[in-house]
């Protein structure tokens, strides 16, 4: 594993910030604009993401498989992972919009959302999508239905 291997990159274009925290075999990459704070991260595997330490992703803490298995369930697309030196075919899979038990729109399989000017916010494999109308991130879910009393 890298010295630097809790070091996070950083780079940021004009609205995006993405943090990458990485060993010598897997990338987890954190985009927090589209995190929603579900921690399902957090719950599914506590020894690699620490809300209360800094950086918060010890992606070493455990294996490429766990941490993989981790990131998956990331609803938002906030958390993905690249495992290093290996490229995988992306499977064909039917775009889906579901609707969580009061909270955003989770929509899967290749999404691309576009502002009203036709400029791309986001192109990735999940998002989740404000149905409350309270998030400051617009469209994307921010989380604020957790404290506005959204049901739906």
């Amino acid at each position: 594993m890298t010295d630097d291997v809790n070091e996070a990159t950083e780079s940021s274009t004009r609205d995006r910030l993405l943090k990458e925290y990485a060993t010598d075999e897997i990338a987890v990459e954190w985009e927090p604009r589209l995190c929603f704070h579900s921690q399902n991260c957090i719950r599914s595997l506590p020894k690699v993401f620490d809300e209360s330490r800094r950086p918060w992703v010890k992606v070493d803490a455990a294996s490429a498989d766990e941490v993989g298995a981790a990131v998956a369930q990331c609803p938002s697309g906030a958390l993905r992972t690249r495992r290093i030196g290996v490229s995988v075919a992306r499977r064909q899979q039917t775009p889906e919009v579901r609707a969580s038990p009061n909270g955003p729109l989770l929509v899967s399989a290749g999404v691309r959302i576009l502002d009203a000017e036709g400029k791309v916010l986001y192109e990735g494999e999940k998002a989740a999508l404000c149905r409350c109308g309270g998030s400051a991130d617009k469209p994307f879910c921010d989380g604020t239905h957790k404290t506005n009393g959204f049901r739906g």
